[in-house]
């Protein structure tokens, strides 16, 4: 048996593995932010040679350990389909009990979504009509900051802007990042043709690529809280900020849907934007008219 995490989103060391009845592991911590860690993933090798049992023993020290609290691990086979696998904590351990029935297996927090993944959405987006694709600037890393831009802009079109993942280990962000590019390159969908009459829209499906690459849960490669930064982004620290902020203020911005996931909470939620110094009753009113809408149109709000 093997485990190891030396890949695209891996995360985690192994403590003791001398024993197959008892996989002792750990989540490493962010790169260069020792306060962040939660996000895992890790592959087994010749998995059926193990009983199944792998404790996660720093599990009661990360981030947010109540969001252990009725967690169940996500596996894979085949890194297409995932499925939930028994799991229970103790208030310091996380233990995964699961036999496998293949010789290679992933364990990961949630289903991770690969920065090689990202690369097939931004080309079949570009192989499309209609979409524009831009490269805004570069990460800590130098990997590509790209911008998907669908529909034609015009004066009276409103510019919408979507971000996404801004903190790596929310990885259901960029999930649904697909859905809406896929979504808004269906021209025969006439909820999209609705859309595009009076509408541009501005999308980075991911806003961190370096720290998904790293296996970081909240942080970027230097070790910066990206969602933290866009007062003053820097261009050592914070560069992602820096040139999607730049983009927006040459095409101005009408909505702004910044997409996150959460470790503590498994359900749809919406958070608003009520701490903003620009906050205004318009804006009140606005919000409110998007949140009954939502809770119309979909049953899960």
């Amino acid at each position: 048996m093997k485990i190891d995490s030396n890949f695209d989103g891996g995360n985690i060391e192994v403590v003791s593995a001398a024993s197959p009845e008892r996989v002792q592991l750990s989540i490493r911590a962010d790169s260069n932010a020792e306060e962040f860690r939660q996000w895992f993933h890790f592959r087994v090798l010749d998995a059926k040679a193990t009983p199944g049992r792998f404790e996660i023993v720093n599990a009661g020290a990360t981030t947010y350990p109540d969001a252990w609290e009725g967690y169940r691990a996500c596996a894979s086979y085949d890194l297409k389909r995932w499925f939930r696998v028994p799991t229970e904590f103790d208030g310091q351990s996380l233990v995964i009990t699961h036999a496998p029935t293949q010789e290679t297996i992933h364990y990961g927090y949630f289903a991770p979504y690969s920065l090689e993944r990202h690369q097939r959405l931004v080309q079949r987006a570009a192989a499309a009509s209609g979409c524009r694709v831009e490269r805004l600037g570069g990460s800590v890393q130098k990997r590509d900051m790209t911008l998907l831009t669908i529909g034609e802009d015009g004066d009276d079109k409103r510019k919408i802007w979507l971000t996404a993942r801004q903190h790596p280990g929310e990885t259901m962000a960029e999930w649904f990042m697909e859905g809406v590019v896929e979504r808004l390159l269906k021209r025969d969908d006439p909820v999209t043709r609705a859309l595009l009459e009076k509408a541009v829209f501005y999308l980075v499906p991911n806003m961190n690529p370096d720290g998904g690459f790293l296996g970081n849960l909240r942080t970027n490669a230097a070790g910066a809280n990206l969602n933290r930064a866009w007062l003053a982004p820097d261009a050592a620290s914070s560069p992602e900020v820096l040139c999607v902020r730049e983009k927006m203020h040459q095409t101005s911005v009408d909505l702004f849907l910044d997409i996150h996931g959460d470790e503590r909470n498994p359900y749809c939620f919406l958070a608003g934007c009520e701490g903003n110094p620009g906050y205004s009753e318009r804006l009140r009113s606005l919000e409110n008219t998007f949140e009954q809408s939502l809770v119309a149109f979909d049953p899960d709000f």
